[in-house]
């Protein structure tokens, strides 16, 4: 992952080889990297900070194989990184790794990658990323899905009506401040509007559907009217999402983003329950038989 926020050359302008990370002027090799949820940015791990972030993170040649080494077989198959957010400069194609904080023996394993990392101009990039990822999450065109309901288009006034939301997990790739972004979004909870002024939740279910046999059976999402006509009903739902920087770790957005799916119109009907004393065997002319004149 490109964490511009943290990255910064030496005088020449160029990252060692020999090691993964990245050197500040006139300094050494400096260590791994720590999320830290204050800044909304990653930074460079230092005595007495405690991150809320399980891991620490950094990267290698995605060749190297240690000390001044590298796989040949791999260089012939080595990433070209010269698109980088100006358009023309060059990049280096590196491995990400992660390892648990605080764990005893713990190793750096491959985390993602390879990917290009570009810093042509060292600059605060990922805070400026994290402000503006929640911004671009709520403009992004995610489906709120749709509403279902059980009977549909009519129920009956009186009756348990179910409803459940058809929602999925969503991924979308944009661009932010030249760097590309993963954007995972996830329903999380559901908020129903009947139409008749009931409203329900924001909650986690999401409903599902009954059998035929089984409708008018109450369920958490369903609904009872109580007069006729035709209803809008409204699902909003609501989404959590995460973001990934140039295939780097996954992190929350935060907040939710709220999205509507589009109405939904139920119509309402009465019943009328009438006995009659024989059936329609008995009396082909009677109300509702094959054989009945229609009224005028």
């Amino acid at each position: 992952m490109l964490l511009s926020a943290v990255t910064a050359y030496g005088e020449t302008g160029e990252d060692d080889p020999e090691f993964g990370g990245q050197w500040a002027p006139g300094a050494a090799q400096i260590g791994a990297y720590t999320w830290d949820s204050g800044t909304g940015a990653y930074v460079i791990s230092e005595p007495g900070h405690v991150p809320t972030d399980p891991n620490d993170y950094k990267y290698e040649l995605q060749c190297h194989l240690g000390g001044g080494d590298f796989d040949s077989a791999c260089l012939g198959d080595q990433i070209e990184c010269t698109s980088g957010p100006a358009g023309n400069e060059e990049g280096i194609p590196v491995i990400w790794l992660s390892k648990p904080r605080g764990v005893p023996g713990a190793v750096w394993v491959i985390h993602s990658g390879p990917t290009c990392l570009y810093d042509a101009k060292p600059e605060d990039l990922l805070p400026r990323i994290a402000a503006d990822v929640q911004r671009q999450f709520e403009s992004l065109p995610v489906n709120a899905g749709m509403v279902v309901a059980q009977p549909s288009p009519h129920t009956l006034r009186g009756a348990e009506t179910n409803f459940y939301a058809d929602a999925a997990e969503q991924q979308f790739d944009v661009t932010m401040f030249g760097q590309k972004v993963h954007v995972v979004a996830t329903p999380v909870q559901y908020t129903w509007n009947y139409g008749d002024g009931t409203v329900l939740g924001p909650q986690a279910s999401m409903g599902g559907p009954l059998p035929q046999d089984r409708w008018g059976e109450k369920t958490r999402t369903s609904h009872v009217y109580t007069t006729t006509g035709d209803f809008r009903v409204v699902l909003t739902t609501s989404f959590q999402g995460t973001y990934s920087v140039n295939s780097g770790p996954p992190l929350p957005i935060p907040g939710q983003g709220q999205f509507s799916a589009p109405p939904q119109t139920i119509s309402v009907w009465r019943s009328i329950t009438r006995n009659y004393a024989d059936d329609c065997n008995q009396n082909p002319q009677g109300q509702g038989c094959p054989g009945a004149i229609p009224v005028p």
